[in-house]
Formats: structure tokens, C-alpha cells, sequence
């Protein structure tokens, strides 16, 4: 059996697994991210999840690793600067689980942004399988995307291709933490989504957190101030949506994350605004679908593109090609 090792870091979590060729997650391991900490400590979180991994016997088979990261990322230099994890800017993240005692010789960690895995991971299993133009999200803490074009994952010269959380949809809107003003993150997010309820009025039940989850099961219940947050965080998502096909002509988007659980919450008012907003021809009638991978995607996706890269064989993974020296993932095969 082949095995694909896989890291996913975000601003909650920072989960690993091992996955064989078929995308089957054999063992799993989590630790929550210290976010707010050092970039030690950040590392140190990092370091447990693979020294639990490395305690499974299938870890001697391992044949590659792929880090899924909060962007942006750089994958040439093999840093990362999440922006909701400040103190990580340029880190050297490839470098230090490079140097992990337990990884086997001869495998050297491939990094890939966590929504671009999300879209590795969709096109190779989930719900963008079998389209040549997809866009798919992440849309969560942050919100982020990536591109599938003509059959390959499209992932830009440093990894950051397909970024639509900093694309700007209000010129006079407030200054995003990435510098920029009105970002589609600053109205999507979960904590956005949040934020901009509470403001509104709303307050959560005691003893529930004040999340978009809560937002979300509040708008269930026609509260008027949930209900805006979420008309609000889909506008936004539309507009950038309708811009990005306008761009580059999509088949479908496929939006995943946290913020996706909301359902029709989100996807109805969503879809509602991309009519609104998708009116060229080519851009009409655009389909915008749930991810199909829920939580473990950017695991999924990080063991793929990292199997591409290292060039890992075998009658499932997934087959890649490349252009100037950036992987370029198809999906696997078909039933």
C-alpha cells in the first residue's frame, strides 16, 4: 500500500493523517492551533501531531508529505505568512518538518495552500471531479479558493492563485488585516459573519459561543439580524464569484468550510445574488454546489498534490503534469 502523509494548519486546527491511494484517511491526529502564541509554540503544535503520526506503523511506508497551510504561502521559498496567525511571517515551515527525526529518509515535505488543497482534494474525489474549469472555496476563519483550468490544478507561480478571500467588493469598506479595504473575508468569514450580526443586535443563547454557527441557527429561527449577516456574507461571495468567472470561465464552484454547513442559509440567498451578478452569457447559470470532503479536505488535497510533486505512483492517486515547475493536479481516475 502506498501512504501519503498530510498536514492541514489553519487558524483553529492543526490537524495530520495518513491516506492511502484511494484518499482514505488510515489514522488522524489534532492539536488546536495557539494562534496568538510564539512561532515556537505554533511549531511545537505542529511537531506533536507529527510525532503522534510517526507512532502509527504504517508511517515506515511513507512515500511523501504535503502541508496544507493558511495562506499566503510561498511554496517556492517553502514559507508561510498566515494572516490569522501573526506570529508566522515567512516562516520556514518546509524547513523545520524537513527536519523532524521521525520522517524517512529520502521524503521531503511539499507545501501547497490549504484552499488550494481543498480544490486538489474536490477535483480528485469530491464534488468538482470530472469538470475542466472549477473554482472551489473555503470559506470558514478565513476565506480562500483555488483554481481547477482546464483539467489541472492552477496554482501560480508561489502557490496563492485562485485567493478570493482578498478580492475587494466595497471600495469605501474597512481595511481588511491583509492592507486592502472591503475584502470579500471581511464580510464572509465566520467571524465576519459574526461580528457584523452581533453588531446588528443579535447575542447568542447563554452558554453558546457567538459563532456563525450560531448566527446560522438563528437565522433558521427568522431572526432578522442573523438573516442579514448571512444576506450580507452572500452577496459578497457572489460578487467575487461572478468576477473570478467573468475572468477566467468556470464550469462550477464548489464552496466548502465551516461556513458551508450553514446550508441553504448561505447557498439560497447565494446563488439568489449570483444571478444578480453573473449576467454575461458565459457567466450565466453558473452551478454552486456543496464540497463533497467536509473537514478533511485539505488533508486530502495536501497528500495528493504532494504525490504529484514527489511523483508517487500507483493505480489511484491522482496523476499530475506540471508547467514551469509548478505541479498541476488532474483528477484520478474514473469509475
Amino acid at each position: 500500500m502506498t501512504v501519503y502523509g498530510a498536514l492541514d494548519i489553519g487558524g483553529t486546527k492543526i490537524a495530520g493523517a495518513l491516506v492511502d491511494d484511494a484518499g482514505t484517511l488510515l489514522v488522524r491526529a489534532q492539536r488546536p492551533t495557539p494562534a496568538q502564541r510564539s512561532a515556537d509554540e505554533l511549531m511545537a503544535a505542529v511537531t506533536s501531531v507529527l510525532d503522534e503520526l510517526a507512532l502509527h506503523p504504517m508511517w515506515a511506508e511513507l512515500a511523501c508529505l504535503g502541508i496544507a497551510s493558511a495562506g499566503p504561502v510561498d511554496t517556492a521559498a517553502g514559507t508561510v505568512s498566515p494572516v490569522n496567525i501573526p506570529a508566522w511571517r515567512r516562516f520556514p515551515l518546509t524547513e523545520r518538518v524537513a527536519a523532524h527525526p521521525r520522517l524517512p529518509a529520502g521524503v521531503r515535505p511539499v507545501l501547497v495552500g490549504d484552499a488550494v488543497a481543498m480544490t486538489a482534494a474536490e477535483h480528485w474525489l469530491g464534488a468538482a471531479r470530472g469538470f475542466a474549469n472549477a473554482l472551489c472555496m473555503v470559506v470558514s476563519t478565513g476565506v480562500g479558493g483555488g483554481l481547477i483550468l482546464d483539467g489541472r490544478l492552477h496554482a501560480g507561480r508561489t502557490g496563492n492563485a485562485g485567493h478570493i478571500g482578498h478580492i475587494t467588493v466595497d471600495l469605501d469598506g474597512s481595511l481588511c488585516p491583509c492592507g486592502a479595504p472591503g475584502c470579500v473575508e471581511g464580510f464572509a468569514s465566520g467571524t465576519a459573519i459574526a461580528a457584523h450580526a452581533q453588531a446588528a443586535g443579535w447575542s447568542a443563547p447563554a452558554g453558546v459561543p457567538p459563532t456563525a454557527a450560531a448566527v446560522a441557527a438563528a437565522a433558521r429561527a427568522g431572526n432578522l439580524h442573523a438573516l442579514a449577516a448571512y444576506e450580507r456574507a452572500a452577496q459578497a461571495l457572489a460578487a467575487a464569484i461572478a468576477a473570478t468567472a467573468a475572468l477566467v470561465e468556470l464550469d462550477l464552484v464548489v464552496i466548502g468550510g465551516g461556513v458551508a454547513q450553514a446550508g441553504d442559509t448561505l447557498f439560497a440567498p447565494l446563488r439568489r445574488h449570483l444571478a444578480d451578478y453573473a449576467v454575461l452569457d458565459f457567466t450565466r447559470g453558473l452551478p454552486v454546489v456543496p464540497a463533497l470532503l467536509a473537514l478533511d479536505a485539505g488533508l486530502i488535497g495536501a497528500a495528493a498534490v504532494a504525490s504529484s510533486q514527489a511523483g508517487v505512483t500507483s493505480s489511484q492517486a491522482p496523476v499530475a503534469s506540471s508547467q514551469a515547475g509548478v505541479p498541476a493536479l488532474a483528477s484520478g481516475p474514473r469509475p
